[in-house]
């Protein structure tokens, strides 16, 4: 019977200490890959197995899992394929479009087995000191500078009347116009997490209230960076 093995990569492509040993393993189960980039994801797999052969395996893009990829991933798991399924960075099936597949093989009754692996969204709450008895993760806010505005208030009066930590990313090179945003909208008191670089040499992950940000508003452009707000 096939399965599945959510297999995590790297947040920094040179953090391997992140990733855990049995993760080779989880890898040399698997004759199919469905992965976010095909080309990131066999360099990373060399570096912690060398002795890989990357051609015998198959390989599938993921992309948006269109209807036509999740029909080739439910063809090979009835064949008997073990599959394992790849995110561009960090743990497949969140924020992640590998979701699809995940939810295609759980309807058909195929078991899914995930691996633990390192989670920007995960690392940033444990070091913020925000709630983590409650908390959010709501991907991309709107591109619109004033829907953005009014949607980051929404989540600052959510955070205050449930007591839960919003959590949420942008494009890198929008990152300096959220900061302003967030600056801008939230209450002066509101606390702001700025996770940036997670896992690499210069990480920094810093909890400061809005009035404080306001002091030394940080360079953000062009860095993968997470957000925390908690009011």
């Amino acid at each position: 019977m096939g399965k599945v093995l959510l297999i995590p990569t790297v947040l920094y492509e040179d953090a391997l200490e992140t990733i855990p040993g049995y993760i080779k393993e989880g890898i040399q189960q698997c004759s199919y890959f469905f992965v976010e980039n095909e080309k990131t994801t066999r360099r990373f797999f060399k570096k912690i197995w060398k002795e890989m052969v990357i051609d015998n395996y198959q390989w599938q893009a993921i992309h948006k899992a269109e209807a036509a990829v999740v029909q080739q991933f439910l063809k090979a798991l009835k064949e008997g394929h073990a599959i394992g399924i790849v995110s561009e960075a960090g743990c497949p099936g969140i924020a992640d479009p590998g979701q699809v597949l995940v939810e295609a093989a759980q309807q058909n009754g195929f078991p899914v087995k995930p691996l633990v692996g390192p989670s920007s969204i995960l690392l940033a709450l444990m070091a913020s000191g925000m709630n983590g008895q409650c908390f959010q993760f709501n991907g991309y806010l709107p591109i619109d500078p004033s829907e953005r505005k009014k949607k980051i208030r929404a989540l600052e009066e959510d955070a205050q009347r449930n007591q839960c930590t919003q959590i949420f990313i942008e494009t890198p090179y929008r990152n300096n116009q959220m900061m302003k945003d967030l600056l801008s909208s939230c209450k002066p008191e509101t606390r702001i997490c700025v996770g940036k670089n997670i896992t690499a040499p210069d990480e920094s992950i810093v909890t400061l209230t809005v009035k404080e940000w306001g002091k030394k508003i940080p360079e953000l452009h062009k860095i993968p960076v997470i957000f925390l707000l908690q009011a």
